[in-house]
């Protein structure tokens, strides 16, 4: 049975494994103190927010969101990271942390949650269009 939650201090390697897993999946290589860096500020519950998906008590899942100002209503909730070991997909835990980060922005008072993946990512879009609604924005970014 999936169980998520807030990370907790014992989580640190797992999550850490889980986190150069999704950076791995999308390509995007960061030095090795980013990782501390990003845990220090998880586990102070600052701006940024995690929580863990455990099965059978072992975390295989996470998801990194935060909250924003809007200009044209109030706070959105973004979904920056959302990661399943690929054991452990198929199970329901990706479905149980959107469910959970979505709790959060209602208890929150946000007016919208939303998030980005990658368009050929067919497995986590065959997930999301069943539980969200596809914008059809496209995204771009401005190198700086």
């Amino acid at each position: 049975m999936i169980e998520v939650g807030p990370l907790q201090a014992g989580d640190r390697s797992a999550w850490e494994g889980l986190a150069r897993g999704y950076k791995a999946f999308y390509r995007d290589w960061i030095p090795d103190e980013a990782y501390e860096a990003t845990w220090r500020r998880l586990r102070h519950e600052t701006e940024l927010h995690g929580l863990g998906a455990r099965l059978d008590g072992r975390l295989v899942g996470l998801a990194h969101y935060f909250f924003h100002p809007a200009f044209w209503g109030a706070d959105a909730c973004y979904l920056q990271d959302l990661f399943v070991e690929e054991e452990a997909r198929g199970r329901g835990a990706a479905r149980a942390l959107i469910d959970r980060v979505a709790q959060a922005a209602r208890d929150h008072g946000a007016t919208r949650y939303y998030w980005h993946t990658q368009e050929d990512n067919a497995r986590a879009r065959a997930l999301y269009d069943r539980v969200a609604r596809f914008s059809g924005f496209i995204r771009y970014q401005y190198p700086l």
